[in-house]
């Protein structure tokens, strides 16, 4: 018969060997955390298709994120959801728009902590596409050349702010070097960019459109997203992305695209990111609260088998909550 406390000791030693020959593991500085930002004050607004994901004011966001620094949290990626939107985006790249704020009193009250902002146009557009849309009818045909001269005006609005990284995110041909440019002829030399290089056209973005009120009014953005049957494609676009300039890689969704994350560990030396999306979240989130998966082993297991796949930084809504387990440990 085996005595209680031999058998917790002879567990806890078996746990011990585990952790010491495990090949895979999360820590904190794997985490990119995603924020909404809205206008006004005093808003804290849980999405209805996110459980525990919010939208915040800039005043809330601050008291967000200062929980996510005492969590240990570094790194932090912004979405911005104005007010006013046009057919061109204006809102994205004005000198007091709500992200370009939001960054200044982000970093005024944390320094130290990474600040990512998001460079696209779908958050600031009427009409919900990443781009400047052309005339005519149709499918959706994406202005390449104009979306470029805004996007890379967005760019520099968010460095001039205090963004350390900005990670352009509308799949537009070109588009790491323009604002590469835009942003070395600002001054800007060392603001990183972290290029949604595989961004796939996928069913897993709905909940965040909501979060986001960035779904198109029309069509959809299979003309500018990638095809999820291809996989070779990826490596052209990530390979074009790293000779304009990108210092970071991401693949996105996360889950559905593992063996891509792969592919683009095993071909270039640059960080690979992978954004764990809404979707994703979501599905976690609705199975545990039916009581058919266990939340907070399913959401560890579905990180380290994106980490396993070769990202090196994941951006997760569980952010928090991984923080909250790996101090836990």
């Amino acid at each position: 018969m085996m005595f209680p406390e031999y058998r917790a000791r002879r567990l806890r030693r078996t746990q011990a060997i585990r952790d010491l020959v495990r090949e895979t593991s999360l820590s904190l500085n794997d985490l990119i955390y995603p924020l909404f930002i809205v206008e006004g004050k005093g808003i804290k607004e849980e999405i209805k298709s996110m459980p525990d994901v919010y939208r915040f004011s800039i005043d809330k966001v601050l008291e967000e994120i200062k929980s996510a620094v005492d969590l240990g949290i570094k790194a932090v990626l912004l979405f911005g959801v104005p007010d006013k939107k046009d057919e061109v985006g204006t809102s994205a790249f004005v000198k007091e728009g709500i992200i370009q704020r939001a960054v200044k009193a982000i970093k005024d009250k944390f320094p130290e902590l990474v600040v990512i902002t998001d460079v696209c146009l779908c958050e600031y557009t009427s009409h919900g596409h990443c781009g400047i849309v052309k005339k005519g009818q149709g499918s959706v045909e994406v202005d390449n050349d104009e979306t470029l001269e805004i996007i890379a005006k967005v760019a520099v609005s968010q460095a001039k702010a205090g963004a350390d990284i900005v990670a352009p995110s509308g799949m537009m041909d070109g588009m790491v070097s323009a604002i590469r440019e835009a942003l070395d002829e600002a001054g800007y030399h060392h603001t990183a960019i972290m290029s949604y290089s595989v961004k796939y056209c996928s069913s897993f973005y709905g909940p965040f459109r909501d979060a986001a009120e960035s779904a198109p009014k029309f069509g959809d953005r299979r003309s500018y997203q990638m095809d999820p049957g291809n996989a070779r494609e990826a490596m052209r676009e990530a390979t074009l992305d790293v000779q304009e300039g990108a210092d970071i890689l991401m693949v996105k969704p996360a889950m559905p695209y593992l063996d891509i994350i792969r592919m683009l560990k095993d071909n270039f030396y640059h960080p690979i990111a992978a954004y764990q999306v809404s979707g994703e979240y979501s599905m976690i989130k609705a199975a545990a609260q039916l009581g058919y998966l266990d939340e907070e082993r399913i959401l560890m297991e579905s990180l380290i088998g994106i980490k396993r796949a070769g990202a090196d930084l994941i951006i997760t809504y569980f952010a928090k909550k991984v923080a909250e387990i790996l101090q836990k440990r």
